[in-house]
């Protein structure tokens, strides 16, 4: 297969599950201003679509040099503010409506970490790494990154990955939950598609609102009003009276996600 070598990230949806894929593999998919952009809208377009359940965000990578993105493109700090920031493209993930699974064909660098840490979901190939160069840059990085980082890996992991700027091989990147699961790089887009299909035929309205929930919990943004609210919501949903008889009944349920 030739892969392209400079293109803006590719679109498509099957079967209620969109998949992103980075697409700029000779260059390490390093993420240009006009990436930025296009990932923004693209969050848009799966957030607007209540029928797309789950979103995959993947990469194109060489064979002899998998490397999932390399982060930013430095280059682009020399052209001017971008039109949108990497910082809010990356929130902009986290706040994606459906359920996101990072899919770690290849290793991660620089701001590209924290893609992975605003999906709900990482698999990787086995034998790939992670760096944060920042203070090798001599960059203090954004805060809602730093935010992210500390939340979802804790203090320590948080610590020697901005403090020392060493890199994290796959078997550490599983033991600190970085990822939940470590494949052989063969097999990883058969486990991302059975994973994919398994929590697209849940009930979305329950899996968006557990998903919400969730990230508030991480950020230390508790309100338990809130999070009462939503489990009413639920409890009194047609979804949850269909999951009801769906289980009495020994059948697939179907969701109406209200």
């Amino acid at each position: 297969m030739t892969l392209d070598s400079g293109s803006i990230p590719r679109f498509d949806v099957q079967g209620g599950i969109a998949h992103i894929t980075l697409a700029r593999p000779a260059h390490r998919n390093r993420l240009h201003n006009e990436d930025l952009s296009t990932l923004m809208d693209l969050f848009g377009r799966i957030d607007a679509d209540r029928s797309i359940r789950v979103a995959v965000l993947r990469a194109d990578v060489l064979p002899e040099r998998p490397v999932w993105s390399a982060g930013y493109n430095t280059g682009d700090f020399d052209a001017g503010p971008p039109k949108v920031s990497f910082e809010q493209v990356v929130d902009a993930l986290e706040r994606l409506r459906p359920v996101t699974i990072c899919a770690l064909n290849g290793s991660v660098y620089g701001g590209a970490t924290d893609f992975v840490l605003a999906c709900d979901l990482a698999l990787a190939a086995d034998g790939i790494e992670m760096r944060m160069p920042a203070a090798a840059l001599g960059l203090h990085y954004y805060a809602s990154g730093m935010v992210r980082y500390v939340s979802r890996l804790g203090i320590a992991a948080a610590k020697r990955a901005f403090l020392t700027a060493q890199a994290f091989d796959s078997q550490a990147l599983l033991r600190i939950g970085y990822v939940q699961e470590l494949l052989p790089a063969d097999a990883l887009d058969a486990r991302v598609a059975e994973l994919a299909n398994s929590i697209a035929a849940l009930a979305p309205l329950a899996l968006e609102s557990l998903k919400q929930s969730l990230n508030e919990i991480a950020r230390g943004d508790i309100d338990l009003a809130r999070l009462n609210g939503r489990q009413q919501a639920t409890m009194a949903s047609a979804d949850f009276a269909e999951g009801r008889d769906a289980f009495k009944e020994r059948r697939a349920a179907v969701w109406r996600g209200r």
